[in-house]
């Protein structure tokens, strides 16, 4: 695990609400996740953030109003994801709420992808969200908490261009229902948080891939839209307190469900005429990575930060 825990001024301190609930939530650094860190810290929970991007988590968690834990790890690391685990059992003595929330993405033909990219996609936003709840798992069974799996419209609609996001989603969606069928009667709720294009850096990376950026406006409203992400967030908060089983950051979203059936066959046809526009071959002769600021923190954790420049020669 890189790095190690830290708190934020006051964490553990006295008056600090020993007895208040705790909140675990990964992709702490930005978007979705640092939003719901700051909705739950502001409605009384003390939070853990778990991410790869340490200094930005540590601002993040000086601005809040409670105690707050910064917990640096890469949610494949099973061992990385029991420490934080333990850290957080040490520091605030027990787990309500784990939001897996982790994600990146990337996108293009499937034929054309790097291989090692698109294998990413599915080891974070997927076998990260299982790594993340084996870790917290018996906690929250201890607390008869509530587990969140952040996924996306993206389980519900097989879109073309992104394979390796949709099929990541759509298992993650998965893995939460089944999820849920086992621990449910031991008191433990699991809920699947619905997203479709909300205003994050994520997004805003997508939006300016060659590629992405242009099939994205072509897709009918309302799937077309950025979305603001502030009240997508408050209605995830609001439905990590009621502990709900579906909750949609769009209103819209819940109407998807009854569509899904049809929407295969549908998209199969629209993606065809799509593809037909698409030039041949990766743009710009090389796949796409990651997207984002927090894909390119991903690529930095596993790479190493870029080499310095060569100094110029003196002349």
């Amino acid at each position: 695990m890189p790095g190690g825990g830290s708190r934020a001024p006051g964490s553990g301190a006295p008056g600090s609400r020993p007895g208040s609930r705790v909140a675990v939530v990964t992709g702490a650094a930005r978007g979705i996740g640092e939003l719901l860190v700051r909705g739950l810290s502001g409605r009384g929970l003390r939070v853990a953030l778990v991410g790869l991007e340490p200094e930005r988590m540590r601002e993040v968690a000086d601005s809040l109003p409670g105690p707050a834990l910064v917990l640096p790890a890469d949610v494949t690391d099973p061992a990385a994801m029991r420490e934080a685990a333990r850290r957080v059992r040490e520091d605030f003595g027990r787990v309500d709420v784990v939001v897996a929330n982790a994600g990146v993405a990337t996108g293009g033909p499937f034929a054309d992808s790097d291989d090692a990219t698109w294998r990413r996609v599915i080891e974070v936003n997927l076998i990260g969200s299982a790594a993340t709840c084996r870790a917290f798992l018996p906690d929250l069974l201890e607390s008869r908490g509530y587990f969140l799996q952040v996924a996306s419209l993206a389980a519900i609609v097989p879109a073309p261009m992104m394979s390796a996001y949709c099929a990541s989603k759509s298992g993650a969606e998965a893995f939460a229902h089944a999820l849920r069928a086992e621990v449910g009667h031991r008191g433990v709720d699991v809920g699947v948080a619905y997203l479709s294009w909300t205003d994050t850096d994520m997004v805003r990376g997508a939006d300016e891939d060659p590629v992405l950026g242009g099939r994205r406006s072509n897709l009918p409203w309302p799937a077309n839209r950025t979305y603001p992400a502030g009240p997508a967030v408050d209605r995830l908060v609001a439905g990590i307190e009621r502990r709900a089983a579906h909750v949609y950051g769009q209103r819209w979203l819940r109407g998807m469900q009854a569509l899904r059936p049809l929407l295969p066959a549908v998209l199969g046809t629209l993606g065809k005429r799509e593809m037909r526009r698409l030039p041949p071959g990766p743009a710009g002769g090389t796949p796409p990575g990651l997207v984002g600021a927090g894909g390119a923190a991903d690529e930095r954790s596993r790479t190493g930060p870029d080499p310095a420049p060569e100094p110029a020669p003196e002349s």
